[in-house]
């Protein structure tokens, strides 16, 4: 290929990239395109071994709202728009961020959803849970980033009926449908914990050690 044209081609594939770069800054999404992965399972091991085992504290005084979620990310896009562009495909959003289609599937239990309706935005370690784990004890604005936290795998689209069956449970009481996330799960779980110094109560630790062993 003569110089020339090699040097117009480059010019043109950083061009490109450029304007593709551009285009995910000015509407607000993030580099990558599924949650930030977890540990690896004998870093988690690791950490798992570094948690603290205490029984879990009590519910009193907790609330969704002492954890204020799905706060303005960037532009109009907020916590939970910009998870579901993030954890979507061909994810298409109106003027205020709000998904307007889009197909999404959800890694809990192999559903596909092409209704942002039909996904919750779960956190891995439940708000609740992170209360009884040491979280009652934190400033609202550590509570806050908590909830938001979009650096962690601490937030994920996902079937919203298996979300809510969830609940606040942990892992000793519930495990994601789709046997084969259990690993994953058990790392993010983990990591999450690690990151936030929270606590972990004997049958969870168990459960998580368990699978962890198995990967």
């Amino acid at each position: 290929m003569p110089a020339v044209y090699a040097r117009r081609r480059l010019a043109t594939l950083t061009a490109l990239t450029a304007l593709a770069s551009g285009a995910a800054l000015l509407t607000g999404a993030p580099a990558q395109a599924a949650p930030p992965a977890p540990v690896s399972a004998a870093t988690a091991r690791t950490y798992l071994g570094q948690l603290t085992e205490k029984a879990e504290g009590s519910s009193d005084g907790y609330s969704r709202e002492k954890f204020p979620h799905w706060k303005t990310q960037s532009g109009a896009c907020n916590t939970r728009e910009v998870v579901l562009k993030r954890d979507g495909t061909n994810v298409q959003q109106d003027s205020s961020c709000a998904a307007t289609s889009g197909t999404w599937k959800s890694p809990y239990d192999g559903g596909t959803w092409t209704a942002a309706s039909d996904v919750d935005i779960d956190h891995v370690i439940p708000l609740s849970e992170a209360w009884k784990s040491g979280a009652s004890g934190w400033t609202t604005a550590q509570r806050e980033g908590f909830a938001n936290d979009l650096t962690r795998p601490q937030l994920i689209a996902v079937t919203d009926n298996v979300n809510q069956s969830k609940g606040d449970q942990d892992p000793a009481e519930w495990m994601p449908p789709t046997a084969s996330y259990h690993c994953y799960y058990a790392r993010m779980w983990v990591d999450v914990k690690h990151h936030y110094n929270l606590t972990v109560n004997a049958a969870e630790k168990t459960k998580l050690s368990s699978i962890l062993n198995g990967c």
